[in-house]
């Protein structure tokens, strides 16, 4: 077993105010986002200004906190926020569902070039590339918090969360900022420099988290509220299936859709 270093939450205090990991890690993710689409902007030659990015920063990060919110309260607690009204939009008492933020994301992102007059494919390639930071900084944010934790297991590195009881469970956040953030970074950044047909990267985002997803919610513990599904699965991975086929089969589309072209 390894010790649990239960980090105070909140990093900073001034007076009244309490700023907390969570948010930091927020707040990075979109800075990171912020140079990452430049780097691969000018590698695509995708002529867009740094006014133009923050823009876009804006739109995503109001996609990522209306959607991933209203996700969570539309999938994974419906019926305490139908009660609770008042609770919806709480979101400093947690509660942020990924692929809800997602859809608010590509929401946001369409509506985006709309404006700017820009391809959505040939925006979303270069986008795509930062996403994985984020994801990787707010699984350390979980990890930070206690929460999110995994199933129990008697492996070496297991740990005893706060919020989970005195059982030994799987540090699953810290396996999904592996896979999700770091690995899924990879594999993306490498693509990235390939000349590969737009909208691939796209979907490529879309199959390889859904795997990873798929695959690091054996070792979390299912969402209290919600349980395990047909049998055997959470919420997140029932979610997470239609993204990995869908980006599979898009991308496989894609692909050969440029080589009948060259043909």
């Amino acid at each position: 077993m390894i010790p649990y270093p239960n980090i105070d939450p909140v990093f900073l205090r001034i007076g009244p105010l309490a700023l907390r990991w969570y948010g930091l890690m927020y707040a990075l993710s979109f800075m990171s986002a912020f140079f990452l689409i430049k780097v691969v902007a000018a590698r695509k030659k995708l002529a867009i200004v740094p006014d133009a990015i923050s823009d876009f920063i804006f739109y995503v990060a109001v996609g990522t906190i209306l959607g991933g919110r209203l996700g969570y309260v539309f999938i994974y607690d419906p019926i305490f926020y139908l009660n609770h009204p008042s609770k919806v939009l709480a979101v400093w008492e947690g509660g942020m569902s990924f692929h809800g933020g997602l859809a608010g994301v590509v929401v946001a992102g369409a509506l985006f070039c709309k404006k700017y007059r820009f391809s959505f494919y040939e925006m979303a390639d270069v986008v795509v590339v930062s996403v994985p930071i984020g994801l990787g900084l707010g699984r350390i944010g979980n990890f930070i918090n206690g929460e999110l934790f995994g199933r129990p297991t008697n492996l070496p590195w297991c740990m005893v969360f706060p919020q989970g009881g005195d059982v030994c469970r799987h540090p699953s956040q810290l396996y999904q900022a592996g896979l999700e953030g770091a690995l899924l970074f990879v594999i993306l950044w490498f693509l990235s420099m390939r000349d590969l047909p737009g909208g691939i990267l796209f979907w490529c985002f879309f199959l390889f988290y859904g795997l990873f997803r798929y695959l690091g919610e054996f070792f979390r513990q299912p969402d209290p509220q919600v349980g395990l599904l047909l049998g055997a699965l959470t919420m997140g991975q029932i979610l997470s299936l239609p993204m990995l086929m869908a980006g599979g089969f898009m991308a496989w589309r894609l692909y050969t859709s440029k080589d009948q072209r060259l043909n």
